[in-house]
């Protein structure tokens, strides 16, 4: 396990100082490349839910079998190389220096005054319409999309990385990228991509309720005291359509003060999301760059914590 966490805190140190520069090969494209080759062959004629099933089966065992197979050679060629080889791979399955950036391209072009930009800049990280938002709603789709990510971006793969190194850290990214293309309710996936949406809620259990726990005792809320700031977390986290989302960005309107959910657009399709947190500013630019904040305040924890755990780990195996 010790290898492990020096890879991991090496992965944090490569994402922050380069992150995913958009020239370089990334294993998540030949990932979703594969998903996209399986999706196409699988995606028609009856038994669409168990097609789909299988694609994400058969997309997280090679994912698995390759990362593992690369892995072993290293260490077996020297531990140091190991380490090197597994620090680089986790540090592929993170996003947060390319989640900080985007999330700042957004604020930059709303300090700008240009409305357009933003729109543009926001619609690269957000599934919703953004073509009519004003300053209001761009500000909230940046703020929730940091916020749900930072799980899904950051402490997810890091947390899956600790119990079973770059092997499961790609098996999260693996399962994680299969329903970002295929977990949609809409006619096309709605039972293709069922599977790839469970298992993206089951892998994502434990480290969104973690990191939204994190969130709330490594930053002080602005707005309100410690304890109600616990208050709307459990009093709204479940109200979200996400099993885990909800947790996130309810974290994060409770330590700025602010409300997120409502109303999104979808294709043109309506949908009503549950409010979480109290209104008790107006949503504001300067919220961008306040997430931004508790994204890095809660990565840096969320290690700290993942490297107690493993030492903690550590010392009682050998004592037994």
């Amino acid at each position: 396990m010790e290898y492990h966490l020096t890879a991991i805190a090496l992965a944090i140190f490569i994402d922050f100082l380069i992150g995913d520069p958009p020239t370089w090969p990334h294993p998540v494209k030949m990932i979703g490349s594969g998903i996209s080759l399986l999706e196409k062959k699988l995606n028609h004629g009856k038994s669409r839910r168990a097609k789909g099933t299988l694609m994400v089966i058969l997309i997280a065992c090679v994912t698995f079998l390759i990362t593992a197979i690369l892995v072993c050679y290293f260490y077996r060629l020297h531990p140091i190389a190991g380490i090197i080889l597994e620090s680089i791979l986790i540090s592929t399955t993170i996003a947060q220096k390319g989640l900080k950036d985007a999330a700042l391209l957004v604020y930059r072009a709303l300090m700008n005054g240009d409305l357009m930009e933003a729109r543009l800049k926001l619609s690269y990280i957000v599934g919703r319409d953004t073509d009519n938002l004003g300053e209001e709603e761009i500000v909230r789709g940046t703020v929730e999309t940091v916020a749900e990510n930072t799980s899904d971006g950051v402490t997810a793969p890091l947390f899956w990385g600790l119990i079973g190194g770059a092997p499961l850290a790609f098996v999260y990214r693996a399962i994680n990228t299969c329903d970002s293309m295929v977990g949609y309710k809409n006619e096309k996936y709605q039972d293709f991509g069922w599977a790839s949406a469970r298992l993206d809620d089951l892998v994502n259990w434990i480290p969104s309720r973690l990191t939204a726990f994190l969130m709330l005792l490594g930053n002080r809320p602005e707005n309100m005291s410690v304890k109600n700031a616990w208050k709307i977390l459990f009093r709204d986290a479940k109200s979200h359509p996400s099993p885990n989302s909800g947790w996130l960005e309810a974290a994060v309107a409770a330590l700025l003060g602010i409300q997120l959910g409502g109303v999104n657009y979808y294709k043109g399709v309506k949908s009503n999301r549950a409010k979480m947190g109290d209104p008790i500013v107006s949503l504001s630019k300067e919220h961008i760059s306040k997430t931004n904040k508790i994204l890095i305040r809660t990565s840096l924890l969320f290690l700290l914590i993942l490297w107690l755990g493993g030492i903690l780990f550590e010392f009682a195996t050998a004592w037994f």
